[in-house]
This record gives C-alpha cells, sequence and structure tokens, in this order.
C-alpha cells in the first residue's frame, strides 16, 4: 500500500477534466514574477473581466501587491503547476478581502481559457467561502460585469443572490449571505 502524501493546510491535488494536473494552494509572494509573465498569455476580455477595466500589464508592483496579502483579512488561492512556488505557471488566482465594515469580504477570480470550464472556477469560489464561514463573516459579494454569464451563472448555482448596480452601469453585484446557509 501506497503511503498517502499529506500537504499543508488549504492544499489539495486536483485533476481536470483534461488529464492535467493542478497544485490548488495559497499564493506565494515566489507567485509573483511567474504571474506577471503569463500576464501577457491572458485574453484582453479575461483581463477586463477581472479588473474590470483593461490593462495591458502586471507591474511588478502590483504582481508584489497580488501575492504578499494580509493574512488577517485577505486569502488568495492559485491554480498552480504542481511545481515550486515561483517555478510554476498559475492557470487561475480566486482572492477574498475581507471589507473595513469587518463583516463581509469581497471576492475575485481569474480562470486562464486554459483551463476555462474544468470547474476550477467553482471549486475556487467554494474554497473561498469556507474561509470566509471561517472567519464568522456575513456576506461574500463581488461585482460582475452583466455580460460575464458563466460567473453569474456560476454565482447563482452556488447561491449567490443579484443586486444591481445603479452606480455601476455593467455590473452586477453578487451577494452570498452566510448566515443562511446556503452553500
Amino acid at each position: 500500500m501506497a503511503a498517502r502524501e499529506r500537504l499543508p493546510p488549504w492544499h489539495e491535488r486536483q485533476r481536470l477534466p483534461n488529464g492535467r494536473e493542478v497544485l490548488i494552494r495559497p499564493i506565494r509572494p515566489e507567485d509573483a514574477e511567474p504571474i506577471r509573465a503569463s500576464f501577457g498569455l491572458l485574453q484582453p476580455e479575461e483581463v477586463r473581466q477581472r479588473f474590470l477595466y483593461a490593462l495591458k500589464e502586471l507591474s511588478p508592483d502590483m504582481a508584489e501587491r497580488f501575492t504578499r496579502i494580509n493574512p488577517k483579512t485577505e486569502f488568495a488561492l492559485v491554480a498552480a503547476e504542481p511545481l515550486p512556488p515561483g517555478e510554476a505557471l498559475v492557470g487561475a488566482v480566486a482572492r477574498i478581502a475581507i471589507d473595513n465594515n469587518g463583516r463581509d469580504a469581497e471576492f475575485a477570480i481569474l480562470v486562464s481559457h486554459y483551463v476555462a470550464g474544468m470547474g476550477l472556477g467553482r471549486y475556487l469560489m467554494t474554497r473561498l467561502v469556507k474561509w470566509a464561514r471561517g472567519k464568522k463573516l456575513d456576506r461574500v459579494y463581488g461585482d460582475v460585469f452583466e455580460h460575464n454569464h458563466a460567473m453569474l451563472a456560476l454565482a447563482q448555482s452556488l447561491g449567490f443572490e443579484r443586486e444591481f448596480q445603479q452606480d455601476a452601469p455593467g455590473l452586477i453585484r453578487v451577494v452570498l449571505d452566510l448566515n443562511t446557509g446556503k452553500s
């Protein structure tokens, strides 16, 4: 009988439907340069849907900020090649940050088109929600473009409700009430 590999907390190996194996793990500072280098592989629409505006490149400062999180108020996971941080190509990033009110948290997920449609977005979202529940938060929310049907459908399937933003045309806020027992 083979010994089962023990992974640190929040680390999981996943086999995607295309046979590729990824390691889902917390983001590390060493991921900054691979994320920055692979930014050019993203399609403009992928970038716009994540950042809510066009962005041609990820600056070193931005990459540094994304990978150095405050563990008390932020959590971020990557789906990466099963290589050491700093060497692994990152195919997806999921982040959540507690608001100033201390009761709500905003999420953002970016899944590259190379691994889109393979369940990573759903899985990463469930992990963000689990983290938020562990922090005893009231709500998780994110702003989604109204034409991002895949993300809106995913959010709805996980129990998120839609809130239309009057001051942000084209965006829909999806909100999950963590006190209702859903998801």
